[in-house]
């Protein structure tokens, strides 16, 4: 890293939580962003699924310019426009009916969690607590929301967790009625698991946990914090399916990169968190919301959907190829800009060698190359990926 002493020393203050490339990033526009250096990178991570109309959109940062102007926060006690505008786009264009607003992905799943107990204590009673859960899954890093979350590997030195989780095999409809039962109080699931590989939940096991939540007066609770807000290529991964759940969270894209996370659920579901059960104090934050309303205004309006869909088939297609030649790919998986490589073991130094080569990707336990490029990349940023891919193969083969 190119700093003088005293901005090296600053690092230092960081807490090691992240392990983090020795690549500071200084700016960012479109699908590039550029290091301290004034290296040139092509994001193929957008942020973590955050930035996906592109780093530092004109219109979104034009919205955000116009709203510093008039408010930064008054707290939930007042209404305000951007928060009331940023609900009505969401809700008119899905299944919900209102929102509750927070900061994060994390905050999202965990006001669902709340909201899923109160359903169940009141609709049920007090040991109508329980959530099922996909193992695999990731749903935050909250104490709730990692025991909600599939891999023991986030859970490790943080116990006791909280009691009232269960969790089931991905896609396996028998596990599935032999973990429900009238202690449920929801089923939680991400459509497409995320960190745990980019794996597609099938239509039918989306179906059958839509019928036992309704046959046992539960709550169907869809995380699409990562595959929400256009990134599957449909506003909703839901859309997608022919289910629709009770229960929604949003977060990363939601505002193109302001902190900004949201539950949307139905009246009558929502109708159990009254005044006072919950809240947030920067939630609905009115810069945040502003933001919200371009993202949600660009995929409406626009053919920017298309565009996934067809730069998605072509990157799936051409990762297709290349994984028919490199026996160490067990598969090629994803839909729309969610895609990933599974390898049969590790191949360490693969993400350090594209970073090398002017890429940035998610690399997950050396065997699960995650590729969430801002849907403004071009079939000429996906070859030259798979160029620099091809070049590690060759070096490693």
């Amino acid at each position: 890293m190119n700093h003088d002493m005293n901005t090296r020393k600053a690092f230092e203050y960081l807490a090691k939580t992240y392990a983090r490339f020795p690549v500071v990033i200084q700016k960012g526009q479109g699908v590039y962003v550029w290091d301290d250096s004034g290296k040139r990178y092509i994001d193929f991570t957008s942020g973590i699924a955050v930035c996906s109309l592109g780093h530092c959109n004109p219109a979104i940062t034009g919205a955000v310019k116009r709203q510093t102007d008039r408010l930064f926060h008054i707290s939930n006690l007042y209404w305000t426009v951007p928060q009331a505008k940023l609900a009505r786009l969401i809700c008119e264009n899905s299944f919900g009916e209102q929102v509750f607003f927070c900061n994060s992905g994390a905050e999202a799943v965990e006001a669902a969690i709340k909201l899923a107990r109160k359903f169940g204590h009141e609709t049920k009673g007090p040991d109508c607590y329980e959530i099922v859960c996909l193992e695999g899954s990731f749903h935050g890093r909250t104490l709730a929301t990692i025991t909600a979350t599939g891999q023991p590997v986030y859970q490790r030195g943080f116990e006791p967790l909280p009691d009232g989780f269960t969790h089931i095999p991905p896609n396996d409809i028998r596990a599935l009625e032999l973990a429900v039962s009238e202690r449920t109080a929801a089923i939680l699931l991400e459509p497409i698991l995320g960190e745990g590989g980019v794996k597609i939940l099938d239509d039918d096991f989306l179906k059958a946990a839509r019928q036992a939540a309704l046959e046992l007066g539960s709550l169907l609770i869809f995380d699409e914090i990562q595959v929400g807000m256009g990134r599957t290529g449909t506003l909703f991964a839901y859309q997608q399916t022919g289910v629709e759940p009770d229960v929604m969270c949003l977060a990363k894209a939601l505002a193109n990169g302001l902190p900004i996370g949201a539950m949307v659920a139905r009246e009558e579901v929502m109708k159990h968190l009254g005044p006072g059960s919950h809240a947030s104090t920067f939630g609905g934050n009115p810069i945040a919301c502003a933001a919200g309303i371009e993202v949600l205004k660009i995929l409406l309006n626009t053919d920017i959907l298309k565009k996934v869909n067809e730069i998605g088939l072509y990157m799936l297609n051409q990762l297709q190829k290349l994984a028919q030649n490199w026996p160490e790919v067990l598969e090629v998986r994803g839909r729309g800009l969610i895609q990933a490589i599974e390898f049969r073991r590790p191949v360490p130094g693969l993400a350090s060698f594209l970073l090398e080569r002017g890429f940035l990707v998610l690399v997950a336990h050396d065997r699960l190359l995650r590729l969430l490029p801002p849907f403004l990349v071009e079939k000429r940023h996906v070859d030259q990926l798979l160029a620099a891919i091809n070049d590690f193969k060759r070096q490693t083969s």
